[in-house]
């Protein structure tokens, strides 16, 4: 219930009040004139749907540009992993955040004896309804994205995007195959992690499957230093795993 309780009440889009002015402005008042690129379907055509593809393209809709964003998939998961709003919406920061919280709590209870609390325990962890919980608060967050980019008058196409001309994109979807023209492209396609060529990769998975190991691993080995690696580490740590960390 606590979870939930974090589910119900966390966001990517929670801001300070003291961040929040009184007097933002409503509308915009500053339009782009008009295209004079009669010959292409949009003014403007984002490939990616990540922090910097939403955020290009939803403002540029705003100031009267007619825009179009490719995304490969609207809902995280498998095959892509990320979809829209990124890698820190869907297999990056938030997801990671919620782990943190559920991995902490073991050591808060340990230490809430010295703090007067008494019977308080662990009590046993749920791999399977932390990720049912975990993937309905990324389903939202998708959903909020989405109909933002709408809201603000983008087009949404479903795909993989490919140059045909530099204002020529073929767009490869679950609806088939499209080619759509602009005057400008934006390539915001983000990276992918790098798995090196060596024996036994195939039994190696990166910081994009363990948001869906459909099981909790008894074993983790980590390989890396860097602030990704720490903090899985200590993630899985904190959830009972008996975790190995590796670097150079």
């Amino acid at each position: 219930s606590v979870l939930l309780s974090l589910l119900g009440t966390s966001s990517a889009f929670t801001t300070p009040r003291a961040f929040l002015s009184t007097s933002r402005a409503t509308a915009i008042t500053t339009e782009l004139e008009a295209s004079k690129c009669g010959n292409y379907d949009y003014d403007f055509l984002v490939i990616g749907g990540g922090s910097g593809g939403v955020r290009a393209s939803r403002i540029s809709a705003t100031h009267g540009a007619s825009v179009c964003l490719v995304e490969t998939q609207f809902k995280h998961g498998e095959p892509n992993y990320s979809a829209i709003g990124g890698t820190c919406v869907n297999v990056g920061c938030v997801p990671k955040k919620l782990m943190v919280f559920a991995s902490r709590y073991p050591f808060d209870v340990s230490e809430a004896k010295g703090y007067g609390w008494n019977g308080a325990t662990e009590g046993t962890f749920d791999w399977k309804q932390f990720m049912e919980y975990k993937n309905t608060e990324i389903s939202r967050l998708n959903g909020i994205y989405e109909n933002m980019q709408k809201n603000a008058g983008v087009d949404l196409m479903e795909g993989k995007g490919k140059f045909l001309s530099p204002h020529e994109v073929e767009i490869s979807g679950p609806d088939g195959v499209k080619v759509v023209t602009a005057d400008k492209v934006l390539v915001a396609v983000g990276g992918w992690p790098f798995k090196p060529s060596i024996p036994g990769i195939e039994h190696t998975i990166t910081s994009n499957e363990i948001f869906y190991l459909p099981e909790q691993p008894k074993r983790v080995v980590v390989v890396g230093g860097g602030f990704i690696a720490v903090e899985f580490a200590n993630i899985m740590d904190g959830l009972g795993s008996d975790v190995t960390l590796m670097y150079r």
